[in-house]
């Protein structure tokens, strides 16, 4: 728990002061956040707040990790690198993307063939790398199999493994963008997630089938505490942010942090052996994703809308809700359902007598 403790720290003191320098350059550079015409009027009077707040995440969460392994004399393992390599990969793509709409000043940055590609790169070699890398027990960070509180099924086999890995970092890191609408909403709806990983990957530690020989109910996670350090550096890193993001924002993450973040949920489900829980675990982001897809199928269908704007914090917007009324009470539903997601996570150690 030391480790996890230092890491949280650390990048969240370096988020906390990182972040108003972030601010104070990218405003002297003039990196100011474009806004789409057609998005709630009230949006337009954010236009030219400070974007790519997501590079402090990173850095903080990154320099939390390492500082928590200096601290303590303690080697990272390959599951943790492996999930900070997919959030820094993720974020980078993002970083593309938020630096060509500051420089053509434009709410369109990548083409979607070029971030789609991008996040395949990214994906196909975590992918391929997170099923090597066996420890002495032969426990690799994540199996070629589904997964729900732990694997399940037969193996699908690399190659669909490596299909199954893009659909979800693809989808997590666009529903962590696409929840990324109003100020601070993104960055507590995965900071509760990332809290839940915190958990759950001590958890795992705690009654791992190799460190405890526990019985049929022990966990075959390869590096269960380091994957908690890595949520709680994240979480710090988020914590420190959102004193900055939060309404109203003095600087934006934009999709350097969003993909990011999404990134390292969908990698932090994949070795925890949690694929499916994830589901459940970040129902908001689900939940609004959802919004859109609904939104847009039945337009095309019908030529009418279900939502007065999608996603669906937009929708309350519309309809009269103040933003912050909308953040918290979204941080709440947030809650909930990460909430649930513990609570199906540990249903199988309640007795059953």
């Amino acid at each position: 728990m030391t480790n996890v403790l230092i890491a949280a720290a650390v990048a969240l003191v370096l988020s906390m002061l990182g972040t108003p320098l972030a601010i104070r350059l990218f405003s002297r550079r003039g990196y100011g956040q474009s806004i789409r015409e057609e998005g709630p009027e009230a949006h337009q009077g954010k236009r030219g707040t400070p974007t790519m707040g997501g590079t402090v995440i990173v850095i903080a969460a990154l320099l939390g990790f390492a500082a928590s392994h200096l601290a303590t004399l303690s080697e990272p393992t390959a599951s943790a690198l492996l999930v900070l390599f997919l959030m820094t990969g993720l974020g980078a793509v993002g970083f593309l993307d938020d630096f060509i709409k500051i420089y053509k000043q434009r709410s369109l940055g990548l083409r979607s063939g070029a971030k789609a590609f991008g996040q395949l790169i990214v994906g196909v070699v975590f992918a391929v790398l997170v099923t090597r890398f066996p420890n002495g027990y032969a426990i690799t960070p994540a199996e070629t199999r589904f997964s729900f509180l732990r694997d399940f099924g037969p193996s699908i086999g690399l190659i669909g493994f490596t299909v199954w890995v893009l659909i979800w970092i693809v989808g997590f890191s666009n529903a962590v963008n696409l929840t990324d609408g109003l100020d601070g909403l993104a960055s507590g709806a995965a900071g509760v997630v990332l809290g839940a990983y915190v958990v759950i990957g001590n958890w795992q530690f705690r009654n791992s089938c190799v460190t405890q020989q526990l019985g049929p109910n022990c966990y075959w996670v390869r590096d269960p505490l380091d994957l908690a350090v890595v949520a709680a550096a994240v979480l710090g890193a988020l914590v420190g942010f959102l004193w900055w993001n939060a309404p109203p924002a003095k600087i934006f993450m934009g999709d350097t942090g969003s993909l990011a973040l999404g990134g390292v949920l969908a990698g932090l489900a994949f070795t925890t052996r949690t694929q499916l829980l994830l589901v459940i675990l970040a129902g908001l982001c689900v939940m609004i994703t959802l919004s859109v897809i609904i939104q847009v199928g039945f337009f095309k269908m019908t030529g009418k809308r279900v939502f007065r704007m999608a996603p669906l914090q937009h929708h309350f917007e519309l309809k009269g809700w103040a933003e912050t009324t909308i953040v918290v009470r979204f941080w709440l539903i947030a809650g909930l359902f990460a909430a649930v997601g513990l609570g199906l996570f540990y249903v199988e150690w309640v007795p059953s007598s």
